[in-house]
Protein backbone atom coordinates (compact mmCIF):
# COMPACT_ATOMS: atom_id res chain seq x y z
CA UNK A 1 0.00 0.00 0.00
CA UNK A 2 1.67 3.61 -0.49
CA UNK A 3 2.77 5.85 2.41
CA UNK A 4 -0.58 8.33 1.75
CA UNK A 5 -2.76 5.29 1.58
CA UNK A 6 -1.18 4.09 4.87
CA UNK A 7 -1.56 7.61 6.89
CA UNK A 8 -5.11 7.54 5.82
CA UNK A 9 -6.18 3.97 6.67
CA UNK A 10 -4.20 4.46 10.25
CA UNK A 11 -6.14 7.71 10.31
CA UNK A 12 -9.30 5.81 9.68
CA UNK A 13 -8.53 3.19 12.34
CA UNK A 14 -7.94 5.86 14.46
CA UNK A 15 -11.79 7.09 14.38
CA UNK A 16 -12.67 3.99 16.36
CA UNK A 17 -12.53 5.14 20.16
CA UNK A 18 -10.33 2.50 22.30
CA UNK A 19 -8.87 1.73 25.74
CA UNK A 20 -5.45 1.57 26.72
CA UNK A 21 -4.11 -1.38 27.64
CA UNK A 22 -0.10 -2.72 28.68
CA UNK A 23 0.38 -6.51 27.85
CA UNK A 24 2.86 -8.19 29.92
CA UNK A 25 4.73 -11.63 30.27
CA UNK A 26 7.83 -12.82 31.13
CA UNK A 27 10.91 -14.13 28.81
CA UNK A 28 12.70 -17.16 28.59
CA UNK A 29 14.88 -15.67 31.63
CA UNK A 30 11.52 -14.74 33.60
CA UNK A 31 12.23 -11.23 33.44
CA UNK A 32 9.16 -9.21 33.01
CA UNK A 33 8.62 -7.76 29.69
CA UNK A 34 5.67 -5.84 28.43
CA UNK A 35 4.41 -3.53 25.38
CA UNK A 36 1.28 -0.65 25.20
CA UNK A 37 -1.63 -1.83 22.92
CA UNK A 38 -5.25 -0.78 22.07
CA UNK A 39 -6.20 -3.68 19.84
CA UNK A 40 -7.86 -5.61 22.92
CA UNK A 41 -10.52 -6.92 22.06
CA UNK A 42 -13.17 -9.46 24.40
CA UNK A 43 -14.34 -12.93 22.30
CA UNK A 44 -15.94 -15.30 24.18
CA UNK A 45 -17.44 -15.38 27.34
CA UNK A 46 -18.16 -19.46 27.24
CA UNK A 47 -14.89 -19.94 27.30
CA UNK A 48 -13.83 -17.19 28.36
CA UNK A 49 -11.43 -15.39 25.66
CA UNK A 50 -9.57 -12.01 24.87
CA UNK A 51 -7.52 -11.33 21.74
CA UNK A 52 -4.66 -8.39 21.65
CA UNK A 53 -2.32 -7.93 18.65
CA UNK A 54 1.41 -7.24 18.51
CA UNK A 55 3.72 -6.35 15.83
CA UNK A 56 5.97 -8.70 14.15
CA UNK A 57 8.76 -5.45 14.54
CA UNK A 58 8.04 -6.06 18.53
CA UNK A 59 11.76 -6.55 19.86
CA UNK A 60 9.77 -8.98 22.17
CA UNK A 61 7.64 -10.44 19.53
CA UNK A 62 9.01 -13.86 19.78
CA UNK A 63 8.54 -14.21 23.72
CA UNK A 64 4.61 -13.43 23.34
CA UNK A 65 3.92 -15.73 20.40
CA UNK A 66 5.95 -18.78 22.13
CA UNK A 67 5.25 -17.79 25.98
CA UNK A 68 2.86 -20.10 28.05
CA UNK A 69 0.64 -17.00 29.84
CA UNK A 70 0.54 -13.35 29.27
CA UNK A 71 -1.93 -10.52 30.89
CA UNK A 72 -4.07 -7.74 29.29
CA UNK A 73 -4.09 -4.81 31.88
CA UNK A 74 -6.64 -2.49 31.29
CA UNK A 75 -5.05 1.61 32.10
CA UNK A 76 -6.54 3.26 34.63
CA UNK A 77 -7.54 7.03 33.27
CA UNK A 78 -4.32 8.84 35.24
CA UNK A 79 -2.07 6.00 33.71
CA UNK A 80 -0.75 7.86 30.87
CA UNK A 81 2.40 7.97 32.33
CA UNK A 82 2.35 4.42 32.20
CA UNK A 83 1.23 3.88 28.12
CA UNK A 84 3.96 5.47 27.40
CA UNK A 85 6.58 4.22 29.67
CA UNK A 86 5.39 0.95 27.46
CA UNK A 87 5.27 2.32 24.41
CA UNK A 88 8.95 3.44 24.34
CA UNK A 89 12.16 1.84 24.40
CA UNK A 90 13.13 2.10 28.44
CA UNK A 91 15.50 -0.11 29.64
CA UNK A 92 13.95 -1.46 32.65
CA UNK A 93 10.37 -0.38 32.08
CA UNK A 94 9.03 -2.58 35.80
CA UNK A 95 11.12 -0.84 37.31
CA UNK A 96 9.15 2.48 36.86
CA UNK A 97 5.98 1.20 37.40
CA UNK A 98 4.96 -0.18 40.75
CA UNK A 99 3.46 -4.04 39.93
CA UNK A 100 3.09 -7.44 41.40
CA UNK A 101 2.88 -11.15 40.20
CA UNK A 102 0.01 -13.11 39.80
CA UNK A 103 -0.92 -16.50 41.19
CA UNK A 104 0.62 -17.77 37.64
CA UNK A 105 3.75 -15.29 38.11
CA UNK A 106 2.39 -13.05 35.29
CA UNK A 107 3.21 -9.32 35.98
CA UNK A 108 -0.01 -6.95 36.74
CA UNK A 109 0.41 -2.65 36.65
CA UNK A 110 -0.66 -2.11 40.08
CA UNK A 111 -3.61 0.48 39.88
CA UNK A 112 -5.00 -0.76 36.66
CA UNK A 113 -8.80 -0.70 35.63
CA UNK A 114 -9.15 -4.24 35.37
CA UNK A 115 -6.68 -7.06 34.43
CA UNK A 116 -6.61 -10.64 32.39
CA UNK A 117 -4.43 -13.36 33.24
CA UNK A 118 -4.43 -15.89 30.46
CA UNK A 119 -2.59 -18.68 29.26
CA UNK A 120 -1.65 -18.32 25.36
CA UNK A 121 -4.83 -20.01 23.63
CA UNK A 122 -4.10 -19.61 19.61
CA UNK A 123 -1.92 -17.62 17.91
CA UNK A 124 -3.19 -16.54 14.36
CA UNK A 125 -0.84 -14.96 11.51
CA UNK A 126 -2.41 -11.61 10.67
CA UNK A 127 -0.34 -9.54 8.16
CA UNK A 128 2.36 -7.52 10.07
CA UNK A 129 1.45 -8.20 13.09
CA UNK A 130 0.06 -11.99 14.91
CA UNK A 131 -3.27 -12.10 16.75
CA UNK A 132 -3.00 -13.59 20.55
CA UNK A 133 -6.04 -15.28 21.82
CA UNK A 134 -5.48 -15.44 25.38
CA UNK A 135 -7.96 -17.62 27.73
CA UNK A 136 -8.61 -16.08 30.90
CA UNK A 137 -7.84 -17.82 33.94
CA UNK A 138 -8.07 -14.99 36.24
CA UNK A 139 -9.03 -11.57 36.66
CA UNK A 140 -10.12 -8.37 38.68
CA UNK A 141 -11.88 -5.01 37.55
CA UNK A 142 -11.71 -2.07 40.06
CA UNK A 143 -14.64 -0.13 38.36
CA UNK A 144 -12.44 3.11 38.06
CA UNK A 145 -12.28 5.20 34.54
CA UNK A 146 -10.28 3.88 32.05
CA UNK A 147 -7.81 5.60 30.33
CA UNK A 148 -9.34 6.37 26.12
CA UNK A 149 -7.66 6.84 22.79
CA UNK A 150 -8.78 8.25 20.02
CA UNK A 151 -7.03 9.68 16.81
CA UNK A 152 -3.89 9.21 17.87
CA UNK A 153 -4.20 10.89 21.61
CA UNK A 154 -5.32 9.96 24.65
CA UNK A 155 -8.52 11.24 25.84
CA UNK A 156 -10.06 11.36 29.29
CA UNK A 157 -13.39 12.29 29.81
CA UNK A 158 -13.99 13.18 33.26
CA UNK A 159 -10.31 15.49 33.78
CA UNK A 160 -11.21 16.94 30.09
CA UNK A 161 -14.85 17.84 31.26
CA UNK A 162 -13.77 19.47 34.38
CA UNK A 163 -10.45 21.74 32.92
CA UNK A 164 -13.77 23.21 31.22
CA UNK A 165 -16.44 23.96 33.81
CA UNK A 166 -16.36 27.29 36.26
CA UNK A 167 -15.01 29.82 33.53
CA UNK A 168 -15.95 33.09 33.28
CA UNK A 169 -15.03 33.92 29.38
CA UNK A 170 -14.65 30.94 26.70
CA UNK A 171 -12.86 30.79 23.50
CA UNK A 172 -13.09 28.24 21.40
CA UNK A 173 -11.01 27.25 18.20
CA UNK A 174 -10.80 24.80 15.64
CA UNK A 175 -7.77 23.29 13.82
CA UNK A 176 -7.91 21.79 10.77
CA UNK A 177 -5.58 20.16 8.81
CA UNK A 178 -6.40 18.99 5.40
CA UNK A 179 -3.69 17.33 2.74
CA UNK A 180 -0.80 19.42 4.57
CA UNK A 181 -2.69 22.60 5.24
CA UNK A 182 -4.34 24.50 7.57
CA UNK A 183 -7.31 26.91 8.10
CA UNK A 184 -6.14 30.12 9.86
CA UNK A 185 -7.75 33.43 9.49
CA UNK A 186 -6.29 37.07 9.32
CA UNK A 187 -6.64 40.22 10.09
CA UNK A 188 -4.96 43.47 10.84
CA UNK A 189 -1.95 41.78 9.89
CA UNK A 190 -1.96 39.06 11.83
CA UNK A 191 -3.02 35.33 11.80
CA UNK A 192 -4.98 33.52 13.89
CA UNK A 193 -7.00 29.80 14.26
CA UNK A 194 -10.89 29.88 13.69
CA UNK A 195 -11.87 31.52 17.05
CA UNK A 196 -15.36 31.72 18.74
CA UNK A 197 -16.33 33.06 22.22
CA UNK A 198 -18.42 30.88 24.17
CA UNK A 199 -21.74 33.11 24.82
CA UNK A 200 -24.50 31.17 25.03
CA UNK A 201 -25.26 27.21 24.87
CA UNK A 202 -22.30 24.88 25.28
CA UNK A 203 -18.58 24.62 24.30
CA UNK A 204 -19.42 21.71 21.94
CA UNK A 205 -22.56 23.73 20.79
CA UNK A 206 -19.77 26.99 20.18
CA UNK A 207 -17.84 24.51 17.88
CA UNK A 208 -20.10 23.26 15.99
CA UNK A 209 -21.12 26.52 14.97
CA UNK A 210 -17.52 28.12 14.32
CA UNK A 211 -17.24 24.80 11.89
CA UNK A 212 -20.34 25.86 10.00
CA UNK A 213 -19.41 29.21 9.86
CA UNK A 214 -16.06 27.87 8.03
CA UNK A 215 -17.93 25.98 5.68
CA UNK A 216 -16.10 23.02 6.05
CA UNK A 217 -16.98 19.19 6.72
CA UNK A 218 -15.63 18.62 10.05
CA UNK A 219 -15.44 16.87 12.54
CA UNK A 220 -15.72 17.96 16.60
CA UNK A 221 -12.63 16.16 17.23
CA UNK A 222 -10.48 15.84 20.65
CA UNK A 223 -9.36 18.53 22.60
CA UNK A 224 -5.63 19.72 21.15
CA UNK A 225 -4.88 22.27 24.22
CA UNK A 226 -6.45 24.10 27.10
CA UNK A 227 -4.73 27.03 28.44
CA UNK A 228 -5.54 29.96 30.16
CA UNK A 229 -5.02 33.86 29.26
CA UNK A 230 -4.55 35.10 32.75
CA UNK A 231 -3.83 39.09 32.05
CA UNK A 232 -7.42 38.75 29.95
CA UNK A 233 -9.07 36.49 32.48
CA UNK A 234 -9.68 33.94 29.35
CA UNK A 235 -9.46 30.31 28.59
CA UNK A 236 -8.62 29.25 24.97
CA UNK A 237 -10.00 25.64 23.94
CA UNK A 238 -8.47 24.40 20.73
CA UNK A 239 -10.10 21.23 19.39
CA UNK A 240 -8.69 19.27 16.69
CA UNK A 241 -11.05 18.55 13.77
CA UNK A 242 -10.79 16.14 11.40
CA UNK A 243 -12.03 15.85 8.07
CA UNK A 244 -13.02 12.46 5.94
CA UNK A 245 -10.24 11.18 4.17
CA UNK A 246 -11.21 12.37 0.87
CA UNK A 247 -11.79 15.86 1.86
CA UNK A 248 -10.11 18.61 -1.21
CA UNK A 249 -9.26 22.07 -0.53
CA UNK A 250 -12.37 24.26 -1.34
CA UNK A 251 -12.57 27.08 -1.14
CA UNK A 252 -13.74 28.50 2.52
CA UNK A 253 -16.46 30.93 3.71
CA UNK A 254 -13.97 32.17 6.08
CA UNK A 255 -10.59 32.17 6.73
CA UNK A 256 -7.64 30.51 4.37
CA UNK A 257 -5.97 27.07 3.41
CA UNK A 258 -2.53 27.37 4.45
CA UNK A 259 0.45 25.32 3.95
CA UNK A 260 1.70 23.79 6.54
CA UNK A 261 5.34 24.56 5.38
CA UNK A 262 4.37 28.29 5.51
CA UNK A 263 2.72 28.67 9.20
CA UNK A 264 6.20 29.24 10.78
CA UNK A 265 6.54 32.23 8.60
CA UNK A 266 3.06 33.77 9.58
CA UNK A 267 2.82 36.85 11.74
CA UNK A 268 0.97 35.71 15.05
CA UNK A 269 0.40 38.10 17.47
CA UNK A 270 -0.30 35.32 20.52
CA UNK A 271 3.22 33.52 21.62
CA UNK A 272 1.04 30.28 22.64
CA UNK A 273 -0.51 29.83 19.67
CA UNK A 274 2.67 30.17 18.14
CA UNK A 275 4.33 27.53 20.10
CA UNK A 276 1.03 25.66 19.57
CA UNK A 277 0.82 25.63 15.45
CA UNK A 278 4.91 24.78 15.86
CA UNK A 279 3.92 21.60 17.66
CA UNK A 280 1.10 20.61 15.37
CA UNK A 281 3.52 20.34 12.54
CA UNK A 282 5.99 18.34 14.34
CA UNK A 283 3.05 15.93 15.31
CA UNK A 284 1.42 15.73 11.94
CA UNK A 285 4.13 14.97 10.26
CA UNK A 286 3.78 11.26 12.11
CA UNK A 287 0.27 11.06 12.76
CA UNK A 288 0.77 11.35 16.97
CA UNK A 289 -0.61 14.20 19.12
CA UNK A 290 -0.61 15.76 22.28
CA UNK A 291 -2.37 17.64 24.84
CA UNK A 292 -1.42 20.72 26.02
CA UNK A 293 -2.83 21.88 29.53
CA UNK A 294 -1.86 25.49 31.69
CA UNK A 295 -1.48 28.88 30.88
CA UNK A 296 0.18 31.28 27.88
CA UNK A 297 3.39 30.79 29.36
CA UNK A 298 4.18 27.43 31.28
CA UNK A 299 2.23 24.58 31.00
CA UNK A 300 2.68 20.28 30.98
CA UNK A 301 2.49 18.44 27.11
CA UNK A 302 1.42 15.13 27.27
CA UNK A 303 3.21 13.59 24.67
CA UNK A 304 2.34 9.77 23.28
CA UNK A 305 4.59 7.12 21.71
CA UNK A 306 4.64 6.56 18.39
Amino acid sequence: MQTDKRRQLRDAFGAFMTGVTVVTSRDKTQQPIGFTANSFTSVSLDPALLLVSIDKRSANFANFTECSHFAVNILAEQQKETSNIFASKVEDRFGLVDWHASEKGTPIIDGASAWFDCTLHQVVDAGDHAILIGRVEDFESQATAGLGYYRGAYFTPYHNAETLIHRLSVEVSALIECNGHAIMVQKDGAASLPTRSVEKGSVSDTLEALIAELGVNANPGFVYSVYEDRQNNKQHIVFLCPLPTDTALTPLHQGEWFDLDRLSSLSMRDSALKSLMNRFVRENSVGNYSIYYGDEINGSIKQFAS
